[in-house]
């Protein structure tokens, strides 16, 4: 008897994903098997016994983020590619967009409030002192939203509407660097799963009660809807990442992309609602079925290398807008040109990408004078 191939889930604290996903993956009987990974002290010669893991954890257990790696160099699917997500982080995703042609808020990189024990002021000799907070709060606006970089999960995530309130804001971060984002306004927010980098599902969300909201109660426009499911799929295709969600604030007829480096997205039943937490378990178990069945490789490229190795800088506009401006293409085809101009210069790999440390809380930052806005120093840098 042949041997089924087999899928790893590899989980956090969900309770109702994973076990309904395992279940719906070993009742299509499509010679494929799923179970929870099992893995312990990992020998550099090993092996990998899946065809095919499901990262849902990752990003908060540096051990397994090191383990999928390994797999990965010895011929293991990884969904999603770990080297692309230990790379990514929100400022460069919003970045990459702004160069796509997609909508996003203007947006600042701010330094970090505190730094870890053993940074001096000579470390910090080439960081601005005092930030110039006055050009920074008119170029974004008030009110604005200071969040991390590279957070997720609505976590020290502020809304300011004064300098004051964000320097109190700012004192408050600690080791995290924090981006300042101008506030959309918005009069409808979506959410939208993105799987494969084709399906697409846009759901109405209530940012502010934090809940789903049923399509019949939010209906949105044909031509918005149509933007949004061609923006998902342009920005995915570029992140290289086969699961994902995209949240856009909508303002006068443009969805603006506020947040979309979430690769291990919330899919838990009571959060995302019956209606919605079926149409991902569906979309995701094909997926990952077709992936290994099909030997979808982890691709070795990251997808927005044509974006940081573009030899004209003036030819970045009229690239990005070939890819995205015609939306009655329909949802596939823009999909397959999408991919078709992003991929046309993968022929190299890229540079090695470090894995990013774990971040400090807030709470373990070294607290320092409020005076100083910037940095733990409370001193220019020696001369």
């Amino acid at each position: 008897m042949e041997k089924k191939m087999k899928i790893g889930i590899l989980v956090g604290m969900e309770n109702t994903f994973p076990p309904a996903l395992i279940e719906k993956i070993n009742g299509m009987d499509a010679g494929v098997t799923a179970e929870y990974v099992k893995v312990g002290g990992v020998k550099i010669e090993d092996g990998n016994e899946y065809r095919l893991i499901f990262d849902r954890i990752s990003h908060e257990i540096p051990f397994y983020r090191s383990y999928l790696k390994h797999a990965v160099l010895n011929g293991t699917i990884v969904v999603n590619n770990p080297f692309w997500w230990s790379a990514d982080e929100k400022f460069f995703g919003y970045s990459l967009a702004t160069k796509l042609g997609v909508a996003v808020p203007k947006t600042i990189l701010l330094p970090q409030r505190s730094y870890k024990q053993g940074v001096t002021d000579e470390s910090l000799r080439n960081l601005e002192f005092p930030l110039d907070w006055d050009a920074i709060v008119e170029h974004i606006g008030l009110p604005a939203i200071l969040k991390p970089h590279d957070g997720g999960g609505w976590r020290d995530v502020y809304k300011v509407h004064s300098l004051h309130e964000l320097w109190q804001c700012y004192d408050t971060t600690g080791t995290l660097a924090m981006t300042l984002q101008e506030f959309i306004d918005f009069t409808q927010y979506v959410r939208c799963y993105c799987v494969g980098k084709k399906h697409v599902l846009v759901m109405p969300y209530d940012p502010h009660n934090r809940r789903y909201v049923p399509r019949e109660e939010s209906p949105i426009d044909p031509d918005i809807e149509a933007r949004i499911i061609r923006d998902t799929i342009l920005i995915n295709e570029s992140l290289g990442y086969d699961f994902n969600t995209v949240e856009f604030a909508i303002k006068d007829g443009v969805p603006y992309a506020i947040d979309f480096t979430n690769p291990a997205p919330d899919a838990d039943i009571w959060s995302v609602t019956e209606p919605y937490f079926n149409w991902v378990l569906d979309a995701v178990s094909e997926m990952l079925v077709d992936y290994a069945l099909n030997s979808t490789p982890s691709l070795r490229y990251h997808r927005w290398n044509k974006w940081l190795n573009i030899e004209n800088g003036q030819d970045l506009p009229s690239t990005a807008g070939e890819i995205a401006h015609d939306i009655v293409l329909g949802v596939e085809q823009v999909a397959h040109r999408a991919s078709d101009v992003i991929s046309e210069v993968i022929e190299s790999l890229t540079e090695p990408i470090k894995p990013r440390r774990a971040r400090k809380t807030a709470g373990d930052a070294t607290k320092s004078s409020k005076s100083s806005r910037t940095t733990k120093s409370t001193k220019p840098p020696k001369k």
